[in-house]
């Protein structure tokens, strides 16, 4: 058997029955207040149908104010519960670990959609987001922590904190963004403080089995790449955390900093020292033997995003086929309606160059 078939246990909670995970993808398909739809249950649980082993769902802010996309899923309010359960129930019903991603734009909330600036660690000039106050911090940590238990009240497996692609973690993770000068900027530990509060109050608060995950991205968004080894290496030493999800845009290239040249950007990743907690990564992972080498290269498991779009079964069609490659782009907006993708999420996939056409390609 493919190594991608073998289960794989964490220190703690269920286990995972392939090393398949759903990518959280923004799909634009809640309603306005955040409140889960038919439309993104549908897209969801059809995944958990075609065979992954772990379905995350997009990013689901943990304030209003922290909202970056219309139609963007909910956790900052009780009214998201019934939604919640009920997606989280019938992912677990088809044999896999159920997550929600919990995330909060910053400064790439958009005013006109949240009806107010948006905030940041700093004052920025070019989005106009104002700085949050000590308080306004403090409240942010705890808004991230209830989102956590909001979550494993809904019945999820386990959540992912998104740390990654320039959103309020990775801009206080950021030396070009984060200008403060409290305990909450300057140093490397104390831009990634917000970060370890949230987790050390996820962990406090949860039960002793629920999974707790991280996804950073090592570039881009100003990040640093060595201080992001630095934190991948904290955050697999400190205890808080089941998993590591790293979002590498390309798994197999190489690092753009020239410090790290002549080695995969993934490399650097599972070389580091993680104990019992996982890596999972994502990045240009198309087919199966892609998928493969991945777990060659010596992480946990796949985190799969556009194949996942392309086959709601993708998992299946790879045990299936141990050769299989995704259908070719450009596909119809009909393929994609059968693949469970709702009018709204196809017209947000036309905006991915080349993904959507009223001809598909030829096989």
């Amino acid at each position: 058997m493919t190594p991608l078939f073998e289960p794989l246990a964490f220190s703690r909670g269920p286990v995972m029955k392939n090393r398949f995970m759903l990518s959280p993808l923004t799909n634009l398909q809640s309603h306005a207040d955040g409140v889960l739809s038919n439309e993104e249950f549908n897209w969801l649980t059809m995944r958990a149908r075609g065979g992954f082993g772990l379905v995350m769902t997009c990013a689901a802010h943990v304030q209003a104010c922290g909202q970056g996309f219309p139609g963007q899923l909910g956790v900052f309010s009780d009214i998201h519960l019934e939604g919640l359960g009920r997606l989280a129930a019938e992912i677990r019903s088809h044999g896999s670990l159920a997550f929600i991603q919990l995330h909060h734009a910053g400064m790439r909330s958009p005013a006109a959609l949240i009806g107010t600036k948006p905030v940041c660690p700093s004052s920025d000039e070019k989005t106009g987001a104002r700085e949050l106050s000590r308080s306004e911090v403090e409240q942010l940590t705890a808004d991230f922590i209830k989102a956590a238990r909001r979550a494993e009240r809904a019945g999820f497996d386990g959540i992912e904190v998104h740390g990654a692609h320039g959103y309020i973690i990775g801009q206080f993770l950021s030396a070009a963004i984060n200008r403060r000068e409290d305990r909450y900027g300057g140093s490397l530990e104390n831009r990634s403080r917000l970060l370890f509060d949230i987790l050390q109050g996820i962990r406090a608060q949860s039960r002793p089995d629920f999974l707790i995950a991280v996804r950073l991205s090592p570039e881009r968004f100003g990040m640093d790449l060595g201080e992001v080894l630095q934190l991948a290496q904290r955050l697999f030493d400190s205890g808080l955390i089941d998993m590591l999800d790293m979002s590498l845009w390309d798994v197999f290239k190489e690092p753009e900093d020239e410090s790290f040249k002549g080695q995969s950007l993934l490399s650097l990743f599972t070389a580091l020292e993680r104990g019992q907690v996982r890596l999972t990564v994502a990045g240009n992972i198309r087919s199966a033997r892609d998928a493969e080498r991945v777990l060659a290269g010596g992480a946990d498991t796949v985190t799969i995003g556009r194949a996942a779009i392309l086959h709601h079964d993708f998992p299946q069609r790879c045990r299936d086929n141990p050769d299989f490659v995704p259908t070719a782009l450009p596909v119809t907006a009909a393929y994609l309606e059968s693949e469970g993708l709702s009018g709204k999420f196809i017209d947000y996939m036309k905006s991915w160059a080349g993904f959507v056409s009223d001809t598909p390609a030829e096989s």
